[in-house]
This record gives structure tokens, sequence and C-alpha cells, in this order.
């Protein structure tokens, strides 16, 4: 799969994403939805047996179709996913906050990075015990998004070598909307910006309460309002929603949602 990963992370990545902290909730559980953008228009949900945990994780499914695309033997890859004590992650790709000469062949590990967390993880400390302990560089720049059972829902911009977090159950909002930027890294790289400023119209002026905004609600009022979020390149929208990861695998408009469990 070597090549077709290596084709699908230079051409267009780009993704729309909200927590919805669980303060909000009347179950207290956080909820993470992600629209993706990618020119990896064939998806999946598959199941894993990781290190640790069993989980369920979005992968780039070419290999179905593309007899050359063959995974590396013991490497895998996740653009989101859940494990079974209920830690999930996401990802936004960031084009602002890599400042080192690291090449790009050791770059573009976000799926890697993500199979790993999910197989050790079960809760935002364990998520920042294994970026602190992590082998550096890193080999990612981007945004990451993670909750957890207990309650945990945060935000990490992540370079090769730092991390910043932003914790979602303090945001005055009660939610947070991240694309493809970050708060600390350069203004004039910025990407992603005019999605950024949709989905928070969309939100600032629902009649919805806070509390009912559950995957139906995100999928048809972001995923589903048209340009500039949903695009020709737009692959899937998936949201955690307590245990369950929901996924409308190709575009949202067309495609109904389906429940995942472990």
């Amino acid at each position: 799969m070597v090549a077709v990963q290596l084709l699908c992370s230079m051409q267009a990545e780009a993704c729309t994403s909200v927590i919805v902290s669980g303060k909000n909730r009347k179950d207290g559980k956080a909820v993470m939805f992600k629209h993706r953008d990618s020119d990896c228009q064939e998806v999946a949900v598959e199941y894993f047996r990781g290190e640790k945990y069993r989980m369920m994780c979005l992968v780039n499914a070419d290999w179905r179709t593309n007899p050359s695309a063959q995974v590396p033997a013991g490497t895998h890859e996740a653009w989101a996913g859940m494990n079974q004590k209920g830690f999930a992650i996401m990802n936004t790709a960031t084009y602002d906050l890599k400042d080192d000469d690291v090449p790009f062949e050791k770059m573009e590990m976000e799926g890697v990075f993500m199979y790993r967390a999910l197989e050790i993880c079960a809760t935002l400390e364990d998520f920042e015990h294994y970026l602190d302990t992590l082998s550096r560089p890193m080999g990612v720049e981007a945004n990451f998004g993670v909750i957890d059972e207990e309650g945990g829902a945060a935000y990490y911009e992540v370079n090769n070598t730092s991390w910043v977090k932003f914790d979602v159950n303090r945001e005055p909002l009660g939610y947070r909307v991240v694309t493809n930027f970050t708060m600390t890294g350069r203004v004039e790289d910025r990407k992603g910006v005019d999605r950024y400023i949709k989905a928070h119209k969309i939100l600032a002026s629902t009649d919805v309460p806070i509390e009912d905004w559950d995957h139906n609600f995100l999928i048809k009022n972001i995923s589903c309002s048209g340009a500039p979020i949903l695009r020709d390149i737009t692959s899937c929208a998936i949201v955690f929603e307590g245990k369950t990861m929901w996924a409308s695998l190709g575009k949202p408009d067309k495609v109904p949602c389906k429940a995942y469990k472990l």
C-alpha cells in the first residue's frame, strides 16, 4: 500500500471537525465529529485486536480494488477510531506547524500514530504520556481530537517535537470547531478558514439545544450543508457518540449513517 498511501498523502487532505463537551449533555459524554475530505475516496471501518485493546478504525480501502496497494507487514493505519475502553481519536491535517527540516519521507505518519494510540490508550492522560514518550521526530503535523469514557475531551496541536492541548471542557461555548489550521502555528499558512467560519455560523445559529447535538444533527447540519464543507473530495463523515461510531462512508448527503460497535 506504500505507493497509494504516498499518493493520497501528497494530494488533497482536509477535514472539518467538532468536539462537543460532555458537560452540556445529559449523559455527560463528549461527542466528536469528523467530516473527511481526501483524494483517497474508498474508505471502510475495520476491526483490529491491538496490543492492549480491541478497536474499530476508519481506514483507506484502496487495497480492496487496487491489487498493488498492499499494506507492509506489521504496519497499520487508522484515520479515526475507537477502542474497547471508549477512547476515540481523529485528526485534521495542518500546514502551519512544521518548523524543522525533517524530510517528507519521514512525515505523514498520522495514520500509524493514531493506530498505535488506539492500541495502548484508554484516557487522555494515557494519550499525553504517549505524546511525551514517543521518539522524535514524531512524523506528524496535525490537530488530534481525543475523547475518553471519563468525559475527557480535547484537541492537541502536534508537530515533530511538541504539542499543545486545548481542553474542550473549558470552552465557553461548550464545543470547539477545528479545520486545517492551529492556534499556535503560522497565520500565513492557515487552511480551511472558510470551513471553520461556516461550521461556527451553523452551530451558533441553530435552534437545537447543544444537549441534542448528536450524530444526526452534526452530519445533517454540517456535512450536508454544501460548499465549502461538502465538496467533490468529501469521502465520509463520522461521529463518536457514547461507545458507538456512526459513519457515513461516502458522500454524507447520499449515504446514510451506520452504527458500528465493538
